[in-house]
């Protein structure tokens, strides 16, 4: 036992999700060095626009910003969240989905998951509308779903409660790009949608996001708030606020080259997936996060198990800490944002499976990058057969 744990002390470090280059990104990056495009905007950044465009389709109009959470903040200005409005939020999500609303001076309302996708519960979600109706006399401004480790949410049933109330859909597809719901691609359902390029996420800009907008006119609304909302006039003139919010030319050229090989890395993962579920198949109290139907069609991100301490015999935190000692990164699934200390007094609408909590407590990442090499696949699924076998 103490050779294997020797053994393992000196392997390299397994991480989560790493950035993987395909190999032209140096070539978009050269030529905005050699043409002294080193600035915010530039030929790359419209060249990454156009590519975003092309692979999502809808004819939806794309604007490159320097995060995710700048194109949710834009997305909420459009759609007039204001000072004590409301959104409604995942509540299951990263902190990012729901910051922005608290920028504005308004307040998120949280809604549970559903166990099938672990995302935004159609049926809470309705509940929250008339609940929050009855409680102030307005509906909320927006709602944010979020397409939670690149798997699709219910975006059928959460379209159609949006519409019979007529509150806009800004989707959260920033684990999502390249995940598809009934053949259409996630970030294209929305009034608005945002989309990452975070070193850790499908394609990477070094850091970076955009915005998905239905229309040319909020493309180029959000162009305007973002390069700090300039008057066109030859002196500097401003009539509204505006944020320093745009891609640079350089992280867009990265993106470029990203693009060339997105696909390549969306199949990486999955495959990822799958291999996990061969090698693990049989090993008891252990699920994962799955497509529920052929309807959905999941990027597999991360690939994001699930342990039953009382069929698996150890939980999700001794696991965890297993990994840890072997040199191999993981990490817990999101804490729901109702159980956040900033969000204590926060509206919350869950019942009593509480799908979010659970997942939390029992969830688990496991390193999904497509760098990732058989052998390590193989030290990950060893340290959880020997925690099985204890």
């Amino acid at each position: 036992k103490s050779r294997k744990k020797n053994q393992y002390m000196n392997n390299k470090r397994i991480w989560l999700s790493l950035a993987h280059m395909g190999g032209q990104e140096q070539q978009f990056i050269q030529e905005a060095f050699d043409t002294n495009w080193v600035v915010p905007l530039g030929p790359n950044v419209d060249g990454f626009e156009k590519d975003l465009e092309n692979y999502l389709g809808e004819n939806k109009h794309i604007v490159a910003l320097s995060a995710g959470t700048a194109a949710i903040h834009l997305a909420l200005v459009q759609l007039g969240v204001g000072p004590g409005d409301e959104v409604i939020c995942q509540s299951f999500t990263f902190s990012a989905s729901a910051n922005p609303i608290k920028y504005l001076g308004a307040n998120p309302v949280f809604v549970d998951s559903e166990p099938d996708t672990w995302n935004m519960d159609p049926e809470l979600l309705r509940e929250a509308i008339e609940d929050r109706i009855r409680v102030t006399g307005r509906k909320p401004k927006a709602i944010i779903p979020v397409h939670l480790y690149g798997m699709p949410a219910k975006m059928d049933e959460i379209m159609t409660i949006a519409c019979a109330f007529e509150i806009p859909v800004l989707e959260d597809a920033a684990e999502a790009l390249g995940a598809e719901y009934k053949g259409q691609k996630c970030g294209t359902f929305g009034e608005f949608a945002c989309l990452s390029f975070n070193g850790n996420k499908m394609i990477t800009t070094s850091g970076g996001g955009a915005l998905v907008c239905s229309t040319k006119e909020e493309a180029d609304f959000t162009k305007h708030l973002a390069t700090q909302a300039r008057d066109n006039a030859p002196h500097y003139q401003h009539s509204k606020v505006g944020y320093n919010y745009r891609l640079s030319n350089i992280c867009a050229g990265i993106g470029r080259g990203q693009m060339m090989v997105l696909q390549q890395h969306v199949e990486a993962r999955r495959r990822i997936n799958l291999k996990y579920r061969q090698l693990l198949a049989g090993v008891p109290g252990i699920s994962f996060q799955s497509n529920p139907t052929t309807d959905f069609n999941s990027n597999m991100w991360l690939t994001c198990i699930v342990v039953d301490p009382a069929v698996a015999g150890f939980s999700r935190e001794e696991l965890r800490l297993a990994m840890e000692q072997e040199n191999i990164e993981t990490r817990p699934l999101w804490k729901p944002m109702h159980l956040q200390p900033v969000f204590a007094d926060t509206p919350y609408y869950g019942n009593e499976a509480k799908v979010s909590e659970r997942l939390f407590d029992d969830g688990l990442c496991l390193p999904s990058h497509p760098n990732l090499t058989e052998e390590d696949l193989q030290r990950v699924v060893d340290v959880i057969k020997g925690l099985a076998e204890m």
